[in-house]
């Protein structure tokens, strides 16, 4: 089969040509990397990759195939996939299909053979950008109107609608899983630790999860501009002192945009399986997993104290607010497992939850 040329046209003006796999069509995203070696199931169904061109900056993409089991949603979320090299025979034991193929039934379109080297580097030293995946080369006046794209109603559109129940219902702990688009993940995880989970929609109120009668409140990751969720930190200033809450990815920006901090735009943000996070506290360093485009700036926090921090920017990744029974991070609380050690993340908001129970 003749292989279909394909463009990758950068907002700046820069041209990539490689090969179409995956679905046709043409589309315009923002452009960003991802630094993990392996994951790419997990990359291409976060809720947090929504509206986003993804660059895998590892070389080799699709050897351990597809597996169902893996996905951190019902669905592919991410605009578009460019990697170096696409495998076409996969080999895992639990393979249940090849990546193509996923991409053409979720209608992602992929380009492969790119130098994503050089494209990873223009986007390190300029900063993520818009880009549009095309069939042709585009004329001057295309070019100048890929500016103009811009990520909006993220959560809206990710996130579920309706409330949603996980796990046993005589589990020791009832979390609340506030869902701005979380993964799959949060919930399993959750779930495995003898919790009942109930997801609660983007849209519920700080009363409506309260009258749930839950033990703890996860305040869960999902994608976009934080600040664009004016409501829903509206409900977080009302929620917090009232359970013992943690917070993760979006969760995290929220609860500070609710306490008066604020959020910039990083200028290529973190994203992948390889990101250094030092606590402050202890001096431990965790390789953590992240997604975002985001943070919280630092200088500006003057509720609660910072507790972890980026190795590599300095950037603030975890907030602690004791005097509100409540914690943050910007990193996945998975990153901190470590083979058979308990997970320091859960094991302390598993704590603020017993200590709850026992004074109520």
């Amino acid at each position: 089969m003749k292989k279909r040329k394909m463009y990758l046209t950068l907002q700046n003006g820069d041209v990539f040509q490689g090969y179409a796999f995956g679905a046709e069509g043409e589309i315009t995203g923002e452009l960003v990397f991802s630094t993990g070696m392996v994951g790419y199931i997990e990359t291409l169904t976060d809720p947090s990759n929504y509206g986003q061109i993804v660059v895998q900056t590892f070389p080799l993409i699709g050897n351990y195939g597809m597996m169902r089991t893996d996905v951190e949603s019902k669905k592919a979320w991410v605009s578009a996939y460019i990697v170096r090299e696409i495998c076409d025979t996969p080999s895992n034991f639990r393979l249940d299909g090849d990546l193509e193929s996923y991409l053409k039934e979720q209608n992602v379109i992929g380009i492969c053979g790119v130098d994503t080297r050089q494209l990873t580097k223009i986007l390190r030293e300029n900063g993520v950008m818009n880009a549009r995946v095309s069939k042709k080369p585009l004329t001057e006046e295309e070019i100048a109107a890929i500016g103009s794209f811009k990520i909006e109603n993220a959560v809206a559109t990710v996130a579920p609608v309706e409330k949603a129940v996980y796990g046993n219902a005589d589990a020791e702990y009832t979390v609340a899983l506030w869902n701005f688009g979380s993964k799959n993940s949060t919930v399993n995880n959750l779930v495995e630790r003898g919790c009942k989970v109930i997801s609660m929609p983007a849209t519920a109120t700080a009363a409506e999860i309260l009258a749930e009668n839950v033990d703890g409140v996860v305040l869960g990751d999902g994608p976009g501009d934080p600040t664009e969720n004016t409501a829903i930190i509206e409900q977080v200033k009302l929620l917090l002192g009232k359970k013992p809450v943690y917070a993760t990815g979006l969760g995290h920006q929220l609860v500070a945009l609710a306490l008066g901090a604020k959020t910039s735009k990083q200028k290529y943000g973190h994203r992948g399986g390889n990101q250094p996070v030092k606590c402050l506290t202890c001096g431990k360093v965790y390789i953590s997993t992240q997604n975002h485009g985001y943070e919280v700036d630092s200088s500006s926090v003057k509720v609660g104290k910072i507790k972890f921090v980026n190795v590599n920017d300095n950037s603030c990744e975890g907030i602690d607010y004791d005097e509100l029974n409540a914690f943050t991070t910007q990193f996945t609380p998975e990153s901190c497992s470590a083979g058979n050690v308990e997970n320091p993340l859960y094991k302390r908001f598993f704590a603020m939850m017993k200590k709850e129970k026992e004074n109520a």
